[in-house]
């Protein structure tokens, strides 16, 4: 399979060394330097893109790519105001698109856990807020993935009507504090308390190959479908 790579940067580099394991080639390597180069490559080309670039980027590299008939694989967060837009351009084109905030496997199954727990404590008088911690180099806060956990939590908890980034807080909301530190790959806990105990969950990431392997995975399977797609479908959960 031919792969462009949209975003050079540590995760760019690590789903190419996945990618070359894999068996794939890599036919373009695209940062801010060298954008003009997607110019010269042809449809028949590119059998795939993988974007892992920045939130000022994401837009037009994934516009362009659906413009060009390529199948488009997306990891950066930040973008999301434009998401109908994308999935509109998606249908005009009869393209490919697909989207996670978060590309491994276990933060997927982490996403159906959270849901789960936020819909027991439904009704307990629990109170609850997240912390997510990343990398110094990330440029959005909180965390795509944090997004999708409190959206998981408001819509299982009928007493989270959304979230607030720290220090915001308000009743009816979550509450997410972003912190960044080193070279952190992410970790994220939920948490839920009231005035007799204290309930978390949490998920931390060891290293970037999982969420690589994800993107590369999701790589593969894109290729000849047609439409809007996530982690649930290529999970089939």
């Amino acid at each position: 399979m031919k792969i462009l790579l949209l975003g050079y940067g540590k995760m760019g580099k690590t789903i190419e060394k996945i990618a070359l394991e894999r068996g794939h080639s890599i036919v373009g390597k695209i940062d801010l330097q060298n954008r003009s180069e997607m110019d010269n490559l042809g449809k028949e080309d590119v059998d795939v893109a993988i974007e892992f670039s920045s939130p000022e980027s994401a837009y037009s590299n994934i516009t362009y790519c659906l413009k060009k008939g390529w199948p488009i694989v997306c990891g950066t967060t930040g973008w999301l105001e434009h998401r109908a837009e994308i999935e509109q351009l998606c249908a005009d084109q009869q393209g490919s698109f697909f989207y996670a905030s978060n590309y491994s496997i276990g933060v997927n199954l982490f996403f159906r856990l959270n849901r789960h727990l936020a819909k027991l404590m439904n009704g307990q008088g629990y109170q609850a807020s997240m912390t997510e911690i990343h990398h110094i180099h990330k440029l959005d806060a909180p965390s795509g993935t944090a997004i999708t956990l409190a959206e998981g939590v408001a819509a299982e908890n009928s007493a989270v009507q959304g979230w607030k980034l720290a220090p915001e807080d308000e009743g009816g909301f979550i509450t997410i504090k972003a912190e960044r530190e080193g070279e952190v790959p992410g970790t994220h806990i939920i948490r839920y308390e009231s005035d007799v105990d204290t309930i978390e969950i949490s998920h931390t990431a060891h290293n970037r190959a999982g969420f690589a392997l994800g993107a590369v995975v999701s790589a593969e399977w894109l290729p000849g479908r047609q439409g809007v797609f996530g982690m649930d479908d290529l999970l089939k959960i």
